[in-house]
């Protein structure tokens, strides 16, 4: 596991750019306009699977995308979440703006950077205990947190909600199909006990670090929906796609 100093040394002394590796800056100008230049879009893999919810991804896994998402997620580069979460706020806004409409549209919608009524919430797609113990650090969850700071920023309400847990272990998506995955994942998460009415707090978004056969906010958002029927699943944000 990663000592405290070693965090420490990620954001006072960066090895390198997480895009292309320049020397001496966590990321560089041309890797961070292509990250903050990024247009947020909605995807769909193939095939969908049943139950997916919609799916706004910040931008295409490749090139400087792709290795800046790696440096944070498995080589620990912890301080590429404030930029990460700053993209991923835009997936955010771009799946409100679609199911709620303009900011401030909506009953009890509050100032021009609220949605609907009350906060919005990011829901983490977890990893498993295992994985986060490995990597040292939840990156999904950072990444969450850094949006909705964001988010809060902009004006609109926002909180990280880390309600939904693994109730069992799965094996290595790794190599799998898009059949497999969902094999593998079907009925492997859960909210935890009290988190529904988290939940029911405003509009909730599934948060995952990347998406590729969509098994994961898949089979996330059928545990939110179990727990809080009303919220319908919510949205799904994510990069690749």
């Amino acid at each position: 596991m990663r000592g405290w100093w070693q965090d420490l040394t990620d954001l006072v002394l960066p090895t390198g750019c997480g895009g292309c590796g320049r020397p001496r800056t966590v990321l560089c100008p041309k890797c961070r306009a292509v990250l903050s230049g990024a247009v947020p879009r909605r995807v769909r893999p193939v095939p969908e699977p049943p139950g997916l919810p919609v799916v706004h991804a910040v931008a295409r896994y490749a090139d400087e995308v792709r290795a800046v998402l790696l440096a944070h997620k498995e080589r620990g580069a912890l301080a590429l979440a404030a930029p990460l979460g700053t993209a991923l706020a835009g997936a955010v806004r771009a799946g409100l703006r679609e199911a709620w409409g303009p900011p401030g549209c909506g009953a009890g919608g509050r100032g021009t950077g609220a949605w609907g009524e009350g906060v919005v919430v990011l829901v983490p797609v977890p990893s498993s205990r295992g994985v986060v113990r490995a990597r040292g650090h939840d990156p999904a969850r950072r990444i969450a947190l850094a949006a909705a700071a964001e988010l809060r920023r902009e004006g609109t309400p926002a909180r990280v909600a880390s309600v939904v847990r693994q109730r069992r272990a799965v094996a290595d998506q790794a190599g799998l199909n898009s059949r497999q995955r969902l094999e593998n994942l079907a009925g492997a998460l859960e909210v935890v006990s009290g988190g529904g009415r988290l939940l029911r707090a405003g509009p909730v978004v599934l948060v995952d670090d990347l998406m590729t056969t969509g098994a994961s906010l898949t089979e996330a958002a059928r545990a939110v929906r179990a727990a809080s029927p009303s919220r319908g699943g919510g949205g799904g944000s994510a990069y690749g796609g």
